[in-house]
């Protein structure tokens, strides 16, 4: 296959995936957005975290949220646990690097926030410990996973919300991230829209 039709390839599978799971995620997308307006108006926050391309996805959401999305409004409370190496080094260096995100959330999370937990796998430890502290902070969860959840969907309770990239739709980590950022761009818009209405 010529390097052409492999890059138009790439296009189609991951516009085939989206669509393919569109009708499946759309109800938890739904949920999480409805979870975060109402910890957003209750002055409560957003955390987020997540390794490697979840870590950059956290960024991007919060950064979507602290600054703006589409419209203009006013700044919305959210953070990224991935961005302060000197935190995440100590805590990776003095106890684990599973403990980097847990102890951020112990630290910093309130009855009323939302922790956004980022893992393709499912399995990421320090993610999996970050929701376990969020369970003690009685801070809400909304897990972003692929395939069947992984370790993280057993750690998950009835109030939390899970959206999964089924693993029916695609063994590729490549399509399940990218499924991520339509999700991620599809609560900032549910987020606006629900706090300021359709735009004019």
């Amino acid at each position: 296959m010529d390097l052409v039709s492999r890059i138009v390839r790439q296009f189609h599978d991951s516009a085939q995936t989206k669509l393919a799971v569109a009708e499946i995620l759309a109800a938890p997308i739904a949920q999480a957005v409805e979870l975060m307006v109402r910890s957003l108006l209750g002055n409560g926050k957003i955390m987020a975290c997540g390794n490697g391309g979840s870590a950059a996805d956290a960024q991007h959401f919060a950064a979507e949220l602290l600054n703006r999305f589409e419209i203009e409004r006013p700044p919305l409370a959210a953070v990224a646990l991935t961005t302060d190496s000197s935190t995440l080094t100590s805590i990776a260096n003095d106890y684990s690097y599973e403990e980097v995100f847990s102890k951020q959330v112990r630290a910093l999370g309130q009855p009323n926030d939302v922790l956004l937990a980022i893992s393709t796998s499912g399995n990421s430890p320090n993610v999996i410990e970050a929701i376990r502290a969020a369970h003690l902070r009685e801070v809400r969860v909304v897990a972003l996973t692929g395939k069947d959840g992984g370790r993280l969907a057993e750690v998950l309770q009835e109030t939390d919300v899970h959206i999964c990239v089924p693993e029916h739709a695609t063994a590729r980590t490549a399509r399940i991230q990218e499924v991520h950022l339509l999700v991620l761009h599809c609560l900032c818009d549910g987020i606006d829209n629900m706090l300021l209405g359709e735009p004019e």
